[in-house]
């Protein structure tokens, strides 16, 4: 069976660029929740790290059309703070 021939985007628009990037001791927290974040509002992201190497740091990378939009997003959430998502995270629960 031949793998059927698919068109390949030759733009940048989908480069990875890096949005956030620490090699701090809570940097993978930190990079996975930024990541739930950007997932939830609907923005592809990546987590690119090694936990077992403590001297790497970690990134947090989206597709270079995605940028702006994530930025936004990420300061909109830096902004609301904690108490934003305890709020938000009650509110499912009632739903559900």
């Amino acid at each position: 069976m031949t793998p059927e021939p698919f068109e390949v985007d030759p733009s940048h628009a989908l480069d990875l660029v890096t949005l956030f990037n620490s090699a701090n001791h809570d940097a993978e927290m930190e990079a996975n929740a930024i990541h739930g974040v950007l997932e939830a509002n609907g923005i592809p992201s990546l987590v690119v790290g090694a936990p077992q190497i403590h001297s790497l740091e970690f990134q947090v990378q989206v597709p270079r059309a995605h940028l702006e939009e994530a930025e936004r997003v990420l300061a909109e959430a830096r902004e609301a703070g904690p108490a934003a998502a305890g709020e938000a995270e009650r509110a499912t629960e009632d739903a559900g």
